[in-house]
């Protein structure tokens, strides 16, 4: 199945049960969830996906169940984070065995790479693999900003495709299409910034709390894109609050107790992550009460 690159992507959480196992029924559930509200693929292994606390083992046994329950639907995308060019190259293949229709790539972990070891990262694990490559740009969260210059480098690789804009700098969006046309597709990594940036030319969205309120993100982004602005603007307005949630080092906490008010997730957690507790649960619990009960009627 090929990838257009448009449309919702999930980035969907790692479901595990009250004995730190994952908990495939859960998942199946908010897969099914997501399928039935018209997203148009999913990522795995991302930070939503805890990707740093999962085994290799348990990584690709998701990307096989989500490949399997998603055939002929919508493609998996596996996130690749490693600080190994030899690791993120065996993953790569990995994940291709195990159904993966693409990649998404964030820069070198651990290690700061400078410009030219973070070309050669990227083009290695592409000239290793015919996956169809996302580029995840996060300097925020991960301190490594993958330049305009860079991806005039990274344009020589046919399967580099697009790239998962989380720079926090809507301008970015108009910056990539004044330099590269429609080269690379361009999907927003910030909820918070999402409308801004399909107004803007971005052609999808990588969302967060759409693991909880997916029938409201996919709303957002055909209605945006169907030029219904007004609409579109009053449901996103409703949504806020609840975006912001991704926005905090605690998002996986946040967007999971969400998950589970929702109905379709679980506030588990891997350590060293910890259930949220306390004053702060009750803020966050409210948050999500409030969007719940004036959820818009779609």
């Amino acid at each position: 199945m090929a990838i257009e690159w448009k449309g919702v992507f999930p980035a969907l959480t790692t479901k595990f049960t009250s004995d730190d196992k994952l908990d495939f029924v859960m998942f199946e559930k908010n897969l099914k969830a997501q399928l039935e509200a018209g997203v148009d693929g999913i990522i795995l292994g991302g930070t939503l996906g805890e990707a740093s606390v999962l085994t290799n083992e348990e990584k690709f046994s998701l990307v096989k169940f989500a490949s399997e329950k998603t055939t002929g639907k919508v493609p998996v995308v596996m996130n690749i984070a490693e600080g190994s060019t030899r690791e993120a190259v065996r993953q790569a293949a990995e994940a291709e065995k195990n159904g993966a229709k693409g990649l998404m790539m964030l820069p070198p972990m651990r290690y700061k790479s400078d410009h030219r070891e973070t070309v050669a990262y990227y083009k290695a694990v592409a000239s290793s693999t015919n996956l169809p490559i996302m580029v995840y740009n996060n300097p925020v969260d991960y301190k490594i900003e993958v330049t305009l210059d860079m991806f005039a480098e990274l344009a020589e690789e046919k399967n580099i495709q697009a790239v998962k804009e989380s720079t926090r700098d809507i301008s970015n969006v108009t910056r990539m299409i004044n330099r590269f046309g429609d080269r690379f597709k361009i999907l927003c990594g910030v909820d918070t910034l999402a409308m801004e940036e399909l107004v803007m030319g971005a052609q999808g969205w990588v969302a967060g709390l759409v693991c909880a309120f997916p029938k409201e993100t996919v709303a957002v982004y055909q209605l945006v894109k169907q030029g219904k602005l007004d609409e579109a603007l009053k449901i996103y307005r409703w949504f806020l609050p609840l975006l912001e949630l991704d926005i905090h080092p605690k998002l996986v906490q946040y967007i999971k107790l969400a998950e589970q008010e929702a109905g379709i997730g679980t506030e588990h957690v891997r350590a060293p992550r910890l259930t949220l507790a306390g004053e702060e649960r009750e803020r966050v619990l409210k948050i999500i009460k409030d969007g719940i009960k004036s959820r818009p009627n779609l």
